[in-house]
């Protein structure tokens, strides 16, 4: 019988696809609609066909293109859904500011002033930037077990990031009344954008190193196991920080995305619905006093509850944001034939509601469920992966995607304030896309892992010195003992002999 298992190893080796013929078909899909998109704005909006719409097609197909090449060559068998669900959005995003670009010239041209910059093209500089990097990334993080080893050093950095707007002159942070910024000359960055990156690897070792921690079993109360208050410091801590975010940034969008991706953390390691209550309380709290006390966030909460109490004024970016999401109806008025650049920032923070504008309710869910994809192929991975920390990492960042478009989605429709995030993929600035696409390399660095065939995961990549291979803990042998076993152990030892020839696996 084992001679048998050992002659169908190569065979089941075989038969395991890496699936990149997939996400190839994927991306030309992708690049289709993105490019029939392109046409139908320039259409609906000049009446012809520019040499815009060739240099954005191009630049585009080529971008996507050494993606899937640098993804082929080093991560062979990550996930084939991920990447083109990421490029489809940035494709559609891209369409829509490039959109906006045409009805700002159309506008300047009947005012008599100077066309503006079109942002289009910016972007498409900051997705090659963002693609460097996505590809840097496959190419040094070889194991991305490593970046345990590196999670203080990536905590500290994250903490760094994400406070050094607060202490900044606002001449050089501050942008709409937010402190979020870091700006030098005409260059400017989001640190708290790659400070979410460097905090989820932080929390992940963290959370390995220090599981015992988040499990101790404490008072039982209402059918749910409480902590113990002194193992309650981490959490106090992140809500620190969020609040420090909140009160010395005036920045909600930051604050709410830090502490919901800490929490779902500590929920996926310790699968106790109480840390989730406690966090929410506490972040209740904190949130009533930043409202009380804080002007910025009080504005954002009274145009929340009362968005058409001053339209012409407080209100108008949420008022017009609406209007135009009731204006799109379930269709949409279609690419390039509504009026999205009334409502401020619509290439930005308002994107959503130009989406929902000319695609119209059903366009917008379909970009939701991109979204959507995304995050569950990273839990799926976070499922898949034998390692606790990768396990931990990639649910963080499938957590920290959906929780920012959540965030940005339910501030557009007045669900929750307007925190003036950016949308994913999609928003224009250089900052979220980046940071967003070094998310996803790591994401498929994780899946890479969890997919790779047995036969495969001893081998070396090249340049890299081969290891030796080490038996899972989830693939160690174990044995069910009695309790009576346990309290009296057989022949003076702390632990019972097993009885031969009953492991697991033979």
């Amino acid at each position: 019988m084992p001679a048998d298992r050992t002659a169908l190893r190569p065979v089941v080796a075989a038969a395991v696809s890496t699936r990149r013929g997939i996400e190839l078909l994927l991306l030309a899909f992708a690049a289709v609609i993105t490019t029939g998109a392109l046409v139908l704005v320039e259409a609906n909006q000049s009446q012809e066909l520019t040499l815009q719409l060739l240099y954005l097609g191009l630049a585009y197909l080529a971008l996507f293109a050494a993606a899937h090449i640098a993804v082929r060559r080093f991560a062979p068998y990550a996930d084939p859904v991920i990447l083109p669900c990421a490029a489809l959005l940035n494709g559609l995003g891209l369409v829509m500011i490039h959109r906006i670009d045409l009805a700002s010239a159309a506008t300047a041209l009947a005012q008599g002033k100077p066309a503006p910059d079109e942002n289009a093209l910016r972007q498409i500089a900051w997705l090659a930037l963002g693609l460097v990097l996505f590809v840097v990334v496959l190419w040094r993080v070889r194991d991305h077990r490593t970046l345990a080893r590196y999670g203080y050093t990536a905590g500290f950095a994250g903490l760094v990031l994400l406070g050094l707007p607060a202490v900044l002159p606002s001449a050089l942070s501050e942008v709409n009344g937010a402190k979020i910024w870091i700006r030098v000359g005409g260059v400017g960055i989001q640190p708290g954008e790659f400070a979410k990156i460097l905090l989820t690897i932080f929390f992940a070792s963290f959370l390995v190193a220090k599981r015992d921690l988040f499990t101790t079993a404490g008072k039982h109360v209402l059918g749910m196991t409480f902590p113990r208050p002194r193992d309650l410091a981490p959490l106090l801590i992140a809500w620190v920080v969020a609040m420090g975010v909140l009160v010395f940034e005036s920045d909600l969008g930051t604050s709410l995305m830090f502490f919901g991706i800490v929490l779902a953390m500590i929920y996926v390691a310790t699968e106790r619905a109480s840390w989730v209550l406690i966090g929410l309380v506490i972040f209740g709290a904190g949130a009533f006093a930043a409202w009380t006390f804080v002007d910025r966030v009080g504005v954002r909460v009274d145009a929340w509850l009362n968005p058409f109490s001053d339209p012409a004024n407080g209100t108008y970016q949420v008022s017009q944001g609406l209007f135009g999401l009731a204006t799109g109806g379930m269709l949409g008025t279609g690419l390039g034939a509504g009026r999205p650049n009334l409502v401020p920032l619509s290439s930005t923070d308002f994107i959503f509601t130009s989406m929902g504008e000319e695609l119209g309710l059903i366009g917008l869910m379909a970009l939701l469920l991109l979204y959507c994809l995304i995050s569950t192929r990273a839990l799926r991975t976070a499922l898949a992966v034998r390692d606790t920390f990768g396990k931990l990492l990639a649910a963080g960042l499938g957590f920290t995607v959906a929780i920012q478009v959540f965030v940005v989605a339910g501030g557009v429709i007045d669900l929750i304030p307007n925190t003036g995030q950016a949308a994913p993929f999609m928003s224009y600035g250089g900052s979220s896309l980046v940071a967003n696409y070094v998310l996803v390399a790591l994401v498929l660095r994780v899946s890479d892992a969890a997919r790779r065939p047995a036969t495969e995961k001893g081998r070396s990549e090249p340049g890299v010195a081969p290891t030796p291979p080490r038996t899972p803990l989830a693939e160690a042998h174990t044995e069910m003992v009695s309790r009576s076993e346990v309290a009296t152990p057989p022949h003076g030892h702390g632990l019972p002999t097993p009885p031969r020839g009953r492991t697991r696996g033979e």
